[in-house]
């Protein structure tokens, strides 16, 4: 399974910016994706939950850092989640990783992370 990030980039301050998470290389035709959505500030220690759909139905957590700036989308068909940024702060430059949970007959349910995609908000 590959999640692939993309559109990251340089903004300044009070702009916007949409990434996208798609998923992709999952086995067989029944699988189900748990939980699917954003984080930043990963690293051994902790990771911030930006924003994600979790559970069966159009749930979702938004982190209390972007309420009312970030809100998050999919599209189901495609297996992808998108992230809507608008504005945006320098406090907010980080490299975004999506994150999601996959359950198949086979390997029961499997957390996969993105490779990240950076986010810069600099005048």
């Amino acid at each position: 399974v590959q999640l692939q990030a993309s559109g990251g980039g340089t903004v300044q301050p009070g702009g916007s910016l949409r990434l996208s998470c798609a998923a992709s290389g999952i086995s067989g035709t029944i699988f189900l994706i748990n939980n699917m959505g954003w984080y930043r500030h990963i690293s051994s220690d902790k990771s911030e939950l930006i924003a994600r759909f979790f559970g069966p139905g159009d749930n979702t957590n938004i982190g209390d850092s972007v309420k009312g700036r970030f809100t998050i989308s999919r599209d189901k068909d495609k297996n992808t989640v998108y992230l809507q940024m608008n504005n945006l702060r320098p406090e907010d430059t980080d490299i975004y990783h999506c994150h999601a949970n996959i359950w198949t007959p086979a390997t029961d349910s499997v957390g996969y992370w993105g490779q990240g995609t950076l986010v810069t908000v600099s005048s």
